[in-house]
């Protein structure tokens, strides 16, 4: 079942909004904090959102608590005051913020239910992880779960969840066993998505409210798209 959209104006879809925290759904394409690109951020945008929702003089406050990569979907949470911000990380650093992604790959994984290590290394130069079996200089430990949801006509959907967070995480491990996201060519998927995606989605998040200290439990629709309506059916 879908999350309720409680705003889409000027392309920004919020999911769940109180005072401390704001929850979206980023599209492909949108980058949570702003880079050497210069194209303007998501937080931008729901720094906007908040200032013409509220009338609010002067700046908005944001904090932001972690990233999608731009071609990725899904639930981006930011902190609407500072008091939510440090808390938020810490829930992020405890791993008591439960996020689960949903990956379309081309190829059936080895087994349909697995745990994935490995130790990444981040090369700067093209923004690329490589994996390694074993601890490589530089490297750091990754780890993944992951499962076969469905069988769709040419790909399979699988739930991924991580217990580390790193560069690329998801996208190099899977690409590691041969099951590269469908529209990665970065890591390995022979041909792009139409809008330049990849399909991954931040699907679901959970956790304990850090100020109110009640159960918040979100799914984000999925991207509009053939294959994506495919994997509800």
């Amino acid at each position: 079942m879908s999350q309720k959209i409680l705003s889409n104006k000027n392309n920004l879809l919020v999911l769940f909004e109180d005072n401390h925290i704001i929850i979206v759904n980023k599209r492909a394409g949108d980058i949570v904090q702003g880079d050497k690109t210069g194209d303007k951020p998501l937080s931008d945008v729901v720094k906007e959102y908040i200032k013409d929702k509220y009338n609010k003089p002067g700046n908005v406050y944001l904090g932001i608590v972690h990233r999608l990569d731009r071609p990725t979907t899904g639930l981006v949470i930011f902190a609407k005051t500072s008091k939510a911000l440090p808390r938020l990380n810490k829930l992020f650093l405890s791993k008591d913020i439960k996020k689960t992604y949903w990956a379309i790959v081309k190829n059936e994984p080895p087994k349909h239910e697995d745990t994935l290590i490995h130790w990444l290394k981040k090369n700067p130069k093209n923004n690329k992880s490589k994996a390694y079996i074993k601890e490589a200089s530089g490297s750091k430990k990754a780890i993944l779960h992951y499962k076969v949801i469905k069988k769709l006509d040419n790909y399979f959907l699988l739930e991924v969840n991580l217990e580390t967070g790193r560069h690329h995480q998801i996208r190099v491990q899977l690409s590691s066993i041969g099951c590269p996201i469908k529209g990665d060519l970065k890591y390995g998927f022979d041909r792009s998505n139409k809008d330049a995606s990849i399909s991954l989605h931040a699907r679901h998040i959970e956790f304990i409210h850090p100020v109110k200290k009640e159960a918040v439990s979100i799914n984000a629709p999925l991207p509009e798209d053939a294959i994506w309506n495919a994997c509800l059916v």
